[in-house]
């Protein structure tokens, strides 16, 4: 059984308690539903300290503070599976994997195998069950997007990263080679992110209704007519972030079909490279890099 205490910010302040919570859980990379946060609520599983029962439509206020429990159901679903990993650093709490272009995070309703899940599983003996479906996931990269994941070992590493994620306090940095030649030698992109309009499982860039405050800060390191190569931090975590605003600039990142409708890479050129934030056994800053892709030096000359 995991226990939570979430308290509410001024961002969430008015929303409905579903609505807050199921934001939480998302960006908290818990992968809980709506639905179930509703069920639990009904339940009696999510409580307002200090009031009584409490609807799924309740307002929330800044400053209110809930506990959440959910009980554990072990997920006999997914299977260890022998495939090779680059296990950058481990202890009894983390691991630090270097994830290659083309390996999916995390197994998903009729994908079940092949994930990096069924490798950590393989792997490793012990990981967080705190979402059973995802085993030792506190986040996630996208299938093509390579580099830098924490891994949690046991769930009292895993809720001590994903309340840093939550709160946008881990530092991470990634390289992108995208199209055209940035003007800037750096700036910063605060476009909100929230579902695209007609495409569901796109996002886009714009002041919708549903949108998101979103924050991403660039540094160009090599230029020429065709490319850039640029170093990345996003601020916050919103989905697609740094593909939807690079493409919102008018600079794609190569290989994104999704985003920038060009086939001119061999693969998504969109790489983690560093990883910074508290060990959470320790409280101790650690942080964590990997070389940048082969593929991506393809570009010649420097700014």
């Amino acid at each position: 059984m995991q226990e939570y205490k979430i308290k509410v910010d001024r961002e969430y302040s008015g929303k409905r308690l579903d609505i807050f919570l199921n934001a939480f859980f998302k960006d908290s990379e818990l992968g809980i539903s709506r639905t179930s946060l509703q069920k639990l609520i009904r339940e009696g599983k999510i409580v307002l300290l200090g009031a009584e029962h409490i609807r799924p439509n309740y307002t929330v206020k800044e400053g209110d503070e809930f506990s959440v429990t959910i009980e554990d159901k072990k997920d006999k679903s997914i299977l260890p599976e022998q495939i090779s990993l680059d296990v950058l650093y481990e202890d009894d709490d983390i691991a630090i994997i270097n994830k290659p272009c083309g390996l999916v995070v995390h197994p998903a309703p009729g994908n079940y195998e092949h994930t990096l899940v069924n490798a950590l599983l393989h792997r490793f003996e012990e990981l967080s069950d705190v979402n059973p479906a995802r085993p030792g996931i506190v986040h996630r990269l996208d299938k093509d997007t390579s580099g830098i994941l924490v891994i949690a070992k046991n769930n009292q590493a895993h809720l001590a990263l994903a309340k840093q994620f939550a709160e946008h306090s881990i530092k991470r940095v990634y390289v992108a080679l995208v199209k055209g030649k940035v003007e800037f030698n750096e700036g910063v992109i605060e476009i909100p992110i929230g579902r695209h309009p007609q495409k569901r499982k796109d996002m886009a860039a714009g002041f919708g209704h549903n949108s998101k405050y979103a924050k991403t800060y660039y540094r160009t390191i090599k230029r020429n007519d065709k490319c850039s190569l640029l170093e990345l931090e996003p601020f916050t975590g919103r989905t697609h972030q740094l593909r939807v605003h690079l493409a919102f600039l008018g600079y794609p990142i190569l290989g994104d079909i999704k985003y920038g409708r060009n086939n001119e890479f061999s693969r998504l050129a969109l790489h983690a490279k560093y990883l910074g934030f508290l060990h959470p056994k320790t409280n101790k800053f650690v942080d964590f890099s990997c070389e940048v892709p082969k593929e991506f030096k393809c570009i010649a000359e420097d700014k």
